[in-house]
């Protein structure tokens, strides 16, 4: 590739997405991030906080400091772990509230399975950075042992021993709960792929840290990779359907209950399930995931890829096909081809993901008031009714692409 290209994406992880949020996201007054910015950079200081934009952040900031040992992103990242733990935090029964008022007070406190990967994740991250980057007040143990904790609980408590895979929600003190439903967009379920995904997400990157901050503790390494490749095998046979696209929704043994495709799920799910197979080093199950991943990359290009201006389409639910571009879906798109690329050699993945590239500096991406659009139609038009940032928007999926990809390519110095 182009060295120009690889310079491109890390212009528009540090010049753009990471800046915008240490700019606009801290609601320095209350210790927490605005759960709502409008596109003119508007903050809203009176909406709920979750804990996956608190968490996310807290992930992406460390994983900056990793990738460009650059101790000075940790500063965000130790503005978001303050307020998980000082905010989220639930000292009674542990895990994290699903969601806090902005004085701190919990408004949502179940245990959203989704929210506790997604704090799982970022407290790996964060130890690995804290041991890796510089010498902090803060000790990396500490920070992993909040992560294993993490894992405990889901183990004991989310697992399905039965089934497999893990619970949708559960009530605050960790028992049933009715009220499963991730969000409005969501119907309640037993299990969702969404959940599902991000826990086996969250376990890869726990064992792939635990390596970094506890070179020594390798029975729980292989504790968290054993529960890790079980899940691998759950996501193969029971979430991927015959026609080669996830389904969305479950009952507990994992009946299906929609009939929905995610196209942006389908190649985000291409390419986690290779980096957990790939991060466990188990041959067998490489071999069993490699072709599901590339198929799965295939299909979504064949569907759901506009190949004439590079924008990847949203959803196809009953006949109707939902050709928005959410910024999301562009920056797992991006993700998604090159990791079809790296593994087949294919020129059309390595055309797919320089034509999403390419839509992303010209249309996703905001030149005026920063970051990247929610949603773009297919002419490129920005729809401004959706906010620029808040609970589900972050530092995440999009600074996320371009560290990824700049990691495997060795080009973080670029």
């Amino acid at each position: 590739m182009d060295l120009a290209f690889y310079r491109s994406i890390k212009k528009e992880l540090t010049q753009n997405i990471l800046p915008y949020w240490e700019k606009y996201a801290r609601d320095t007054e209350t210790g927490g991030f605005f759960g709502n910015i409008d596109n003119s950079n508007h903050q809203d200081k009176n909406s709920a906080r979750s804990i996956v934009m608190t968490s996310r952040f807290l992930w992406a900031y460390s994983a900056a400091a990793r990738l460009f040992k650059d101790p000075s992103y940790l500063d965000m990242a130790e503005y978001a772990s303050s307020a998980m733990m000082h905010q989220f935090f639930d000292k009674d029964n542990g895990g994290f509230f699903w969601a806090v008022n902005p004085d701190g007070t919990p408004c949502v406190s179940k245990k959203q399975i989704y929210g506790e990967a997604f704090a799982t994740y970022a407290l790996a991250e964060y130890a690995a950075a804290l041991t890796e980057v510089k010498n902090q007040t803060i000790q990396p143990y500490a920070v992993m042992d909040k992560a294993l904790a993490m894992f405990s609980l889901l183990e004991k408590y989310a697992h399905d021993p039965e089934f497999g895979g893990y619970a949708e929600a559960l009530a605050t003190d960790w028992k049933p709960t009715a009220d499963l439903k991730l969000s409005d967009k969501d119907i309640d379920c037993e299990k969702s792929m969404n959940t599902n995904l991000h826990v086996m997400e969250a376990y890869t990157n726990l064992y792939r840290n635990l390596a970094v901050v506890y070179p020594d503790q390798k029975d729980t390494r292989a504790l968290v990779g054993k529960q890790l490749a079980n899940l691998v095998r759950v996501t193969i046979t029971k979430i991927l359907q015959k026609n080669g696209h996830f389904g969305v929704y479950f009952n507990k043994d994992w009946t299906r209950i929609d009939t929905e495709i995610s196209y942006g799920h389908d190649i985000e799910a291409s390419w986690l399930l290779w980096e957990a197979a790939n991060e466990l080093g188990d041959e067998q199950l490489m071999a069993e995931v490699r072709p599901v991943s590339i198929r799965m990359a295939l299909i979504a290009y064949e569907e759901g890829f506009d190949k004439k201006t590079g924008g990847f389409e949203n959803t196809f639910i009953d006949g109707k096909r939902d050709q928005t571009r959410i910024w999301w879906n562009q920056a797992e798109a991006f993700n998604g081809f090159f990791n079809a690329w790296e593994l087949t050699g294919g020129d059309n993945f390595k055309e797919a993901f320089q034509l999403v590239w390419k839509w992303i500096e010209e249309h996703q991406a905001d030149k005026q008031n920063g970051d990247w659009f929610w949603a773009v139609d297919q002419n490129g038009t920005p729809d401004l009714s959706q906010p620029k940032g808040g609970n589900w928007k972050t530092a995440y999926h999009n600074a996320r692409c371009c560290m990824e990809i700049l990691h495997r390519a060795g080009q973080e110095n670029c």
